[in-house]
């Protein structure tokens, strides 16, 4: 018995969306056993799927498959999750923060926004 792997990955609630776990697929976020595989992809018990969704790459390893999505303790028990753990709260990068009324900010401070950011070398 199989399940689609989209399907999967969102009744299993690595998701929130089945379109979020199409669109990941598509872009090349998802493998299972190693491959890249497209959204339609059958998945097994014992197959290793990694996703990389919301900045983190999750590693799980399927136990049990479903189709329709499931409540959260019951979906925690559909794989076992060898991902690392996500990092501690104190290395996320802070987002820049702007006194209230400071009006736009000028060309100097949008370059150093984005430097910030990463958005610029």
């Amino acid at each position: 018995m199989s399940a689609r792997v989209d399907s999967w990955i969102w009744a299993v609630r690595l998701t929130k969306t089945r379109s979020q776990a199409a669109a990941a697929c598509r872009a090349g976020h998802v493998k299972v056993n190693g491959e890249r595989v497209k959204p339609a992809q059958p998945v097994k018990p014992g197959d290793e799927v990694r996703v990389f969704h919301g900045g983190r790459e999750r590693i799980v390893e399927v136990k049990v498959l479903h189709t329709k999505r499931i409540g959260p303790p019951v979906a925690a028990e559909a794989y076992v999750d060898n991902s690392p753990p996500p990092p501690p709260r104190e290395h996320v990068a802070v987002a820049a923060v702007r006194d209230r009324g400071a009006g736009r900010p000028t060309k100097r401070e949008r370059r150093e926004i984005d430097e910030l950011r990463g958005r610029r070398p």
